[in-house]
């Protein structure tokens, strides 16, 4: 089961432990699938599914995704300062893929990936993964695999960061969005 997190209690919750609990879903959740590969969704997302595609032994299978352009508020925001390439050097026609989030919230980022990955061919099946699922949802997106849920209070976010060593924290702040 995964673990809660809840903003009033920050201590409670460890990143890599979490990312421990991801991995153990996952290596379980593609065992046997012969077409597997990993694209995590930048930037937190695809810190993950680097260190996913590591541990499970598919660096060869490894992509990456930047939702900048495919986002339904684009129009409204804008283009983020801090745009990644997208890099998808596999054929994803009939792959099993496990798509990376660092935090599922309202939907539309996962929405937006999944727009990228059809550009790119037809897989045969898109699993998501995410570190937390924070709740909230907009739209009917669902994660197969989860390291924690949180409840956070209105106006709270998570965040992940990684520091130079690739030790991953994941912090409550205030949502400036």
């Amino acid at each position: 089961m995964p673990t809660l997190i809840n903003d009033a209690e920050p201590a409670s919750f460890d990143a890599e432990a979490l990312y421990g609990k991801l991995l153990a879903q996952v290596r379980t959740g593609i065992d046997g699938v012969q077409d597997a590969a990993i694209v995590g969704i930048h930037s937190g997302g695809a810190w993950l599914a680097e260190r996913l595609a590591h541990d499970l032994g598919l660096q060869a299978r490894l992509g990456f995704i930047d939702v900048s352009f495919y986002r339904d508020d684009f129009a409204r925001k804008g283009l983020h300062p801090d745009v990644k390439p997208t890099r998808i050097e596999f054929n994803v026609d009939g792959a099993t893929i496990v798509l990376v989030d660092d935090v599922l919230y309202t939907g539309r980022t996962v929405r937006a990936a999944i727009n990228v990955l059809f550009d790119y061919g037809r897989p045969q099946r898109i699993m998501l993964a995410a570190l937390a699922d924070r709740g909230g949802r907009e739209l009917p997106v669902a994660a197969d695999f989860v390291g924690a849920h949180a409840r956070l209070a209105p106006g709270r976010s998570l965040a992940l960061a990684r520091d130079t060593n690739g030790q991953l924290s994941l912090t409550i702040e205030d949502d400036n969005a």
